[in-house]
């Protein structure tokens, strides 16, 4: 099977194609619940990320949500 290539936080990475935002966090060993996800300079909303694929030469950008008090 082939890859593909991406950038998460401006390093180099590579996915397997047709993993959706949730699927691509999912294969990083990340919730989707607890991160904000921008793809090429735009939020994607949560509500979006079992529908939008990631592409070729994506760059994503990932927040982790911490707590406290």
């Amino acid at each position: 099977m082939s890859k593909i290539a991406v950038m998460v936080n401006g390093e180099a990475r590579t996915a397997p194609p047709g993993l959706t935002l949730s699927a691509f966090l999912e294969h990083l060993g990340l919730d989707p619940r607890k991160v904000a996800v921008e793809r090429n300079l735009e939020i994607a909303p949560r509500s979006a990320y079992d529908t939008v694929e990631i592409e070729p030469d994506d760059r994503i950008e990932i927040v982790h949500f911490v707590g406290g008090g």
